[in-house]
């Protein structure tokens, strides 16, 4: 007998919890929240990194025009004076605080510009096999910026970071040619 009563009320409660419409848009927005939250942060996540690589672009070819016309050669600057001008250049919108590595190199032809694989095997920029060598007048140059971003958006990494740590690698390139100002 107290085994129907209990059966009976258990059936009575779960027909007015089935019936029931109080907080059904809480708990629908509740299931639904997490992956919004979650598309939400990542599309603006992905926007910065878009950001940032249009900003380093820009950047980039600022400063390896004063390679191009030899004002930079003039200098005596370094591989760090370089950096510090494209950070300048990318207006403080950027964090650059050791972010931030360049490539220089020379070349005799456009045909003999050879691009190495930046990143190591275990996932990590290989910093160690960078030059600066901005040139002279009428050397071929290739200039590479790159930027190591950090991404915090749970779970993007998986899908879009190319370095170790969860990081994504931008890469500004540019090759030309110096102008022939040393005549």
């Amino acid at each position: 007998m107290a085994l129907q009563i209990t059966q009976l009320r258990m059936t009575r409660f779960l027909g007015r919890f089935g019936r029931a419409r109080k907080g059904a848009t809480a708990v629908e927005f509740a299931l639904i929240a997490a992956p919004f939250f979650f598309l939400l942060f990542a599309i603006v996540e992905i926007t910065m990194v878009f950001f940032t690589s249009t900003a380093l672009d820009h950047a980039s070819m600022d400063v390896a025009r004063k390679i191009r016309t030899g004002e930079f050669q003039s200098t005596g600057a370094s591989s760090a004076d370089f950096v510090a001008q494209v950070c300048d250049s990318m207006s403080g919108l950027i964090a650059c605080n050791g972010n931030v590595s360049v490539d220089i190199r020379t070349f005799v032809d456009f045909g003999d510009v050879v691009v190495n694989n930046p990143i190591d095997a275990n996932g990590n920029l290989n910093q160690g096999a960078f030059q600066f060598d901005p040139g002279n007048a009428g050397d071929i140059v290739l200039v590479r910026v790159f930027y190591s971003w950090q991404l915090s958006t749970p779970m993007i990494g998986t899908v879009f970071a190319n370095l170790a740590n969860n990081r994504r690698l931008i890469v500004s390139s540019l090759a030309f040619r110096n102008e022939p100002f040393g005549a």
